[in-house]
């Protein structure tokens, strides 16, 4: 295929006709998103709220996923089941690469002693595609598989926003939601800007209490054949435990090694 047969068979694949989009599955799609860990139970009011639905649509797509097993209903509360979590399956099983990772994670995480995580980019934030954990608790918050953390504050998402193109990550910045998680959090545009660009020319991204006092995180690419970032793999600890020095001449290292052996994988 010549680069102008490829180059119009990229345009065919992005080009979508509005009256191609099944809106139902759309509006199916965003109460599932609605229920999260702050509410992971709710009434059919919540939900209608919570969406922007109006009653009668919000009950219609409840009772939908209620008949289909996807929720259940306790008297006026609706909450997901845990058949939800095929449809996160069906994308980890179809992405062997993170599967075939986890041993080599495993070793990491022995090594060191600290959790390893791996994420990709969606939308504002990181969803975790692979996480193995150690005893040591770092963030007030659980990690686990499908957690989403914004990725403009986190080392993880940095590293992801670097491999974008100067246009895109300006239109990242402008649109997406920043807010001052600790007194360190970077929020201003161009010290993002600046800071995701240096990420780039180093490889790597140091981010330190800008998501939570006390934690510290460096994260790295993981890249195909092809040279492309399909996701970012990282390492987190805490201030007390590990200095800034040790981040970058122990853990580092090791992870960039690990990332690594994770791409050869993709070949």
């Amino acid at each position: 295929m010549s680069k102008q047969e490829q180059g119009k068979h990229d345009d065919d694949q992005v080009m979508i006709k509005s009256s191609e989009i099944v809106q139902s599955l759309v509006k199916g799609l965003t109460v599932i998103e609605a229920f999260n860990q702050e509410r992971s139970i709710m009434t059919l009011s919540e939900v209608a709220t919570a969406t922007g639905f109006t009653r009668a649509a919000a009950r219609r797509f409840l009772l939908t996923l209620v008949n289909e097993g996807y929720a259940k209903q306790e008297g006026k509360l609706f909450s997901l089941t845990a058949k939800i979590l095929n449809l996160g399956f069906a994308y980890l099983s179809s992405q062997d690469v993170w599967q075939n990772a986890k041993p080599l994670m495993k070793q990491l995480v022995e090594q060191l002693n600290e959790s390893c995580s791996a994420a990709v980019l969606e939308g504002e934030d990181v969803v975790y595609v692979e996480r193995v954990a150690t005893t040591k608790r770092i963030m007030s918050v659980s990690l686990n598989v499908g957690t989403r953390l914004p990725a403009f504050a986190t080392s993880l998402g940095r590293v992801l926003l670097a491999d974008m193109t100067k246009a895109a990550l300006n239109d990242f910045l402008t649109t997406c939601k920043i807010e001052q998680y600790t007194p360190h959090t970077l929020t201003k545009k161009s010290e993002l800007t600046a800071e995701i660009l240096r990420v780039n020319q180093q490889g790597y991204s140091l981010v330190e209490q800008e998501l939570e006092l006390g934690l510290t995180s460096v994260s790295v690419p993981v890249r195909n054949k092809a040279e492309k970032v399909i996701g970012a793999l990282s390492i987190s600890t805490q201030i007390s435990q590990t200095t800034t020095q040790q981040v970058l001449t122990m853990i580092l290292p090791a992870l960039k090694s690990c990332a690594k052996r994770i791409e050869q994988l993709t070949h």
